[in-house]
């Protein structure tokens, strides 16, 4: 008998197979690593809080706020809610609280579980209003209707609980991070989910029995899927770029992490304090594109053997294409002389094409709408993890999705990425930039990731952004400049002038004329890696004069 169509369906086969083998290791309050879950404690205190939640109202099909930090809670919870059928609401807790109050409207939510600290934030912003239930993971019910602790108890002793879910039926509501705009709820149905992890088991070649260090929480859900333990890390997860690295490599150390996922900045943290990561056999960094020094950095801090993988995606659509470390490198010349980054090649099923450049809503999929090889149009991508719609967000569902006709008769959403690429004469795939940042002048269009690696080569540059000052057709192109820590003011008059050189070496970069230094730029919550180009231009925009 195959198991349902479920991320949690592999759960009570991994209870009765490894029993005993731990599926996740988290911090304790006073440091260490005190707590752990088995597999058939995973599997048994799941069932009891999906028996428990059941006879609060939380049942098949229930739209539910989880707001809990990555602690063993949180994963029992995720994993009672896809058993039951239920449908967990994933915000990122630290947008901005007017966002998060409209993302959480939109989401009409009828359950709200949460950590004290968000059932206090609920009741005095006006959170989620529409939540009927209300649990909370503090020791006493304030503000809310039960602790879990009761729920788990109400729930105590149930039989194997597993909702008999179908492939299209909703599976979760995750938010995007907002990162270029207000957060959109993308609709996973069940399916979604099965298919990330059974292309990302083929795509890396992932085994039962490995033991992970995922950096970014929703990540850990994938884990006891794929029979891994999972060592949670002691860090603040929305801010990976402050992780302490000795606390990272205490982990990694003691429990022999062989496999480890993060952020670009989180890579950095590690690969600037250099020291050596025998046990990993596997790194994956996603979430925007890894510099290229750092990439470096990092593969000489693996054992030969190991692999470091960067995958493209996004949150509507994941894995959509890859690329291991030793070509990367070997492609970094030609980022830095403004080809883009490279991305690899599609994750099979994928089907990746591009399409011409347009911020107009498509709404059938045409061959006509393709680019010829070789130039730069956005990237489309059809396969089992694309989603089809953002939820009560029509406006930007069109936009992002086109439905495309098969020759049976059947149709497939096709979604768009919102991102410039290109394919190169070996079919691997390019990254250029973000649609909506793209800098289009009287002449020409300039793409961010183009650019700015011509420039990011200069030693005392930490990075650059690349915005556009105007109405877009007649933008004037600004580069926005963080120093490295330490270089003096006295000094930005010949780094322009140096940059200006460096810049001057390439036909496209060398319409950059104006220059803006920045103290530090605004980078998203999810990853602390994508840079708010947005804000960037809006302040590059007020110290520029009129005219």
């Amino acid at each position: 008998m195959s198991e349902p169509c479920n991320i949690a369906a592999a759960l009570p086969r991994l209870a009765r197979e490894r029993p005993e083998q731990v599926a996740m290791r988290c911090p304790g309050r006073g440091g260490g690593y005190g707590i752990a879950l088995t597999y058939a404690q995973l599997d048994a205190r799941s069932d009891a809080i999906v028996a428990g939640l059941a006879r609060r109202g939380i049942v098949r099909g229930t739209r539910t706020v989880l707001m809990v930090r990555p602690t063993p809670e949180f994963f029992l919870l995720m994993f009672a809610l896809f058993k039951a059928g239920a449908v967990p609401v994933l915000v990122d807790p630290g947008i901005d609280k007017r966002a998060l109050k409209q993302c959480l409207d939109e989401a009409r939510p009828d359950a709200f579980i949460g950590i004290p600290l968000a059932q206090f934030a609920r009741a005095l912003l006006g959170w989620a209003r529409s939540a009927r239930i209300r649990i909370t993971t503090g020791a006493r019910a304030w503000l809310a209707d039960a602790t879990l602790a009761e729920v788990e108890r109400d729930g105590a002793g149930a039989t194997a609980q597993l909702a008999d879910t179908a492939p299209d039926e909703v599976a979760a509501i995750l938010f995007t991070s907002g990162s270029t705009g207000v957060p959109k709820g993308v609709v996973y149905r069940h399916r979604h989910f099965v298919a990330q992890i059974e292309m990302m088991r083929e795509a890396f070649g992932m085994q039962p029995g490995g033991v992970d260090l995922p950096t970014f929480p929703p990540f850990a859900l994938f884990d006891p899927a794929l029979g891994l333990t999972t060592i949670i890390p002691d860090m603040d997860p929305t801010r990976p770029a402050r992780a302490d690295p000795r606390k990272l490599l205490r982990a990694i150390e003691r429990f022999g992490v062989d496999q480890l996922f993060g952020s670009p900045a989180l890579m950095r943290v590690l690969a600037e304090h250099g020291a050596k990561l025998p046990s990993l056999k596997r790194v994956t960094s996603a979430g925007a594109p890894v510099p290229a020094d750092v990439v470096e950095k990092m593969r000489a801090l693996l054992a030969d053997e190991a692999q470091f993988w960067t995958p493209y995606g996004a949150t509507e659509c994941l894995p959509v294409a890859v690329i291991e470390s030793r070509e990367l490198i070997g492609l970094r010349e030609r980022t830095e002389q403004g080809a883009g980054t490279c991305v690899g090649r599609a994750v099979p099923p994928n089907e990746v094409r591009l399409i011409r450049v347009t911020d107009e809503a498509i709404e059938h999929w045409s061959d006509d709408l393709l680019v010829a090889g070789g130039l730069v149009g956005e990237i489309t991508v059809a396969g089992p993890t694309a989603t089809d719609t953002y939820y009560n967000r029509d406006a930007q569902t069109r936009l992002a999705k086109i439905r495309e006709t098969a020759a049976d008769g059947g149709s497939r959403i096709v979604h768009r990425m919102g991102d410039l690429g290109y394919f190169d004469r070996d079919g691997r795939l390019w990254f250029c930039g973000r649609k909506s940042q793209r800098v289009v002048t009287a002449r020409e269009t300039l793409c961010t990731e183009q650019v700015e690696p011509v420039f990011n080569t200069h030693p005392e540059v930490r990075r650059t952004a690349l915005v556009g000052i105007g109405q877009r057709g007649a933008q004037r192109p600004v580069l926005c400049v963080e120093l490295r820590q330490g270089v003096p003011k006295s000094e930005r008059e010949r780094i322009v002038e140096e940059l200006r050189h460096l810049g001057e070496g390439f036909v496209h970069t060398a319409k950059v004329e104006v220059f803006l230094f920045h103290p530090q730029f605004p980078v998203d919550i999810r990853h602390n890696a994508k840079i708010g180009r947005e804000k960037l231009a809006a302040w590059a925009t007020a110290r520029l004069p009129k005219g």
